[in-house]
């Protein structure tokens, strides 16, 4: 079992910007790959960015070249620096540790509301 624990999050204007982190604890070394997934009201969990042990991240299309995903395995952090935020990125956040790629333990959630 991985247990995380995010912070950050916020209230912010359009163009502003945030910056999430998770650390994980417990079973970390199942983790081959840490993430954050965003869920607006009335919409499905969606990617947001990825990351691998490796170092290699992958991002969603709406977020490219504003968000950036760091990790530091020393730490087993994960964080997400969210710049030019837009009202449409407004949703809860959450940390995912990934086994295999896929999500399988989840953070609690942080609020990120973006206004115009």
């Amino acid at each position: 079992q991985v247990q995380l624990v995010e912070s950050g999050g916020g209230l912010v204007q359009a163009g502003g910007s945030l910056r999430l982190s998770c650390v994980a604890s417990g079973n970390i070394f199942s983790i081959n790959g840490m993430g954050w997934y965003r869920q607006a009201p009335g919409k499905q969990r969606d990617m947001v960015a990825l990351i691998t042990t490796r170092g290699d991240s992958k991002y969603a299309d709406a977020v490219k070249g504003r968000f950036t995903i760091f990790r530091d395995n020393a730490d087993h952090t994960v964080s997400l620096q969210m710049n030019s935020l837009k009202p449409e990125d407004t949703a809860v956040y959450y940390c995912a540790a990934l086994i295999l790629g896929s999500p399988s333990s989840w953070g609690q959630g942080t609020q990120v509301t973006v206004s115009s």
